[in-house]
């Protein structure tokens, strides 16, 4: 079964706005444990960084599970101004590990990654004449979290 993928940036909701580590009003927590029960039974991976202001979600998943669980992303008041950076197919699931975890990220960091080549979700590891891939970023940041999945 073909895996399909998309990655989005957005804009806090007032909810969790201002709430730079997510911890403060246990919102983002509950918003996530929501998701990642949805995406358990959908089949759906991924994960999502948040700066205190804005989210970057990247989900991958088989075609009719993603459309579902990002149909639900698209219609949460949690966020607004959704821009997608790029969706389509992926050769393996990148981020098998949860079915939605949260991960904090400094401002910084995150505009690096809004801003990376998205293009198919492809890595070029080792390439140093190739644009950043975003796909190289996200991983490495990922990277220390997954042995306490």
């Amino acid at each position: 079964m073909p895996i399909r993928a998309v990655a989005y940036i957005s804009e806090a909701g007032p909810a969790v706005a201002g709430d730079t580590l997510g911890l403060d009003s246990g919102k983002l927590d509950e918003l996530v444990d929501d998701a990642a029960r949805f995406n358990r039974d959908a089949g759906v991976t991924g994960v999502l960084l948040f700066d205190g202001l804005r989210f970057l979600q990247y989900m991958e998943g088989p075609e009719d599970g993603l459309s579902v669980a990002y149909s639900r992303v698209q219609g949460a008041s949690s966020h607004t101004g959704i821009i997608e950076l790029h969706r389509g197919r992926v050769g393996s699931r990148r981020l098998p590990f949860w079915p939605m975890r949260w991960l904090p990220m400094q401002p910084d960091e995150l505009a690096r990654l809004a801003h990376a080549d998205w293009t198919g979700f492809a890595q070029r590891s080792g390439d140093a004449e190739a644009a950043e891939a975003a796909m190289d970023i996200l991983t490495s940041w990922v990277e220390p979290y997954t042995s306490v999945a």
